[in-house]
């Protein structure tokens, strides 16, 4: 179900957007247009096996779906890929059998739309696993579970730890586009949220006094303030949506048509969620991955 309409204002900023539950906006506007390759697109809803994986190892390529969002993915001053999802797929790709990945990037709600375009072969994005986007794409077990934290001014004047401070208070809170903490701060009663681009602009606007906090992922939010003066992150909390805990966890998106592409990524990813010392936190800790982000959830468990 869509989330309840909601009083937004848009500005604009950078060119980043990011991670929300309101997946798959302007997918006709997308269309076949963009489309590449020739496989026949599945029936809504429908789940076929595929044979993707087999024309991209002949290929020795794989195109990856990214949104310029570090420390998730982005494009390094080389112009190469890099972020925590991209050198995860540098691994897994190669694990099974394909030795070049090559980026696409686009905005972030654009993902869902270019994947299902056949613009890319994968979305590799961090990309929250949500039971909205399970019925559009295929997703791999997540490589991460996230907490949500805020950017506020320095010392945390008005004491802001969780969604519901921002009502009490009637302060003013701002996140990022097609972020998924719009969501949780619409469900905790938020009812006037700012939309920004990215947490950069979120961290200008508190900066500026705009707004009071900004939303977003405890390790974006904690890497965009590292080096500001005026500025801070509050410590890391779970999100409460309807009485439960709305899990923060992302992983890969494949096309509905593709489960084998799915299922075989997926064996490849188990094997380094269980490797504790040369597996998956050694690939994503150098992006400020820990311990505590690791999660042995899965899609399954996720797409509800």
């Amino acid at each position: 179900m869509a989330p309840p309409p909601r009083k937004i204002q848009t500005l604009s900023h950078r060119q980043v957007s990011r991670r929300s539950l309101l997946a798959g906006v302007g997918v006709a506007a997308l269309g076949a247009a963009g489309a590449v390759g020739c496989s026949r697109a599945p029936e809504e809803g429908e789940v076929e096996g595929g044979d993707l994986l087999e024309r991209v190892r002949d290929r020795g390529t794989v195109r990856i779906g990214i949104a310029s969002e570090p420390p998730f993915g982005y494009i390094n001053d080389k112009g190469e890929p890099t972020g925590e999802a991209p050198e995860l797929a540098k691994v897994v790709f190669k694990n099974l059998g394909i030795d070049n990945v090559e980026p696409v990037p686009v905005d972030f709600s654009a993902l869902i739309p270019g994947l299902r375009a056949q613009q890319f072969d994968v979305v590799s994005a961090g990309m929250y696993i949500n039971a909205t986007r399970c019925q559009q794409v295929l997703f791999s077990d997540p490589d991460y579970l996230m907490l949500d934290a805020f950017i506020v001014r320095k010392g945390n004047p008005h004491n802001i730890t969780r969604y519901e401070d921002i009502v009490e208070k009637k302060l003013k809170l701002a996140s990022g586009e097609a972020y998924a903490e719009i969501a949780y701060a619409e469900a905790a009663g938020i009812k006037d949220i700012l939309i920004l681009p990215d947490q950069v602009a979120g961290l200008d606007a508190v900066v500026q006094g705009r707004v009071d906090a900004f939303a977003g992922t405890s390790i974006t939010v904690r890497d965009v303030v590292k080096n500001s003066r005026r500025a801070e992150h509050t410590e890391p909390f779970q999100p409460i949506v309807d009485g439960e805990p709305a899990y923060g966890a992302g992983g890969f998106a494949f096309r509905l048509s593709e489960a084998n592409f799915r299922d075989a990524f997926n064996k490849e990813l188990d094997k380094l969620r269980k490797n504790k010392n040369e597996g998956l936190l050694k690939i994503v800790g150098p992006f400020g991955f820990t311990q505590e982000e690791m999660t042995d959830l899965t899609a399954e468990e996720l797409c509800g």
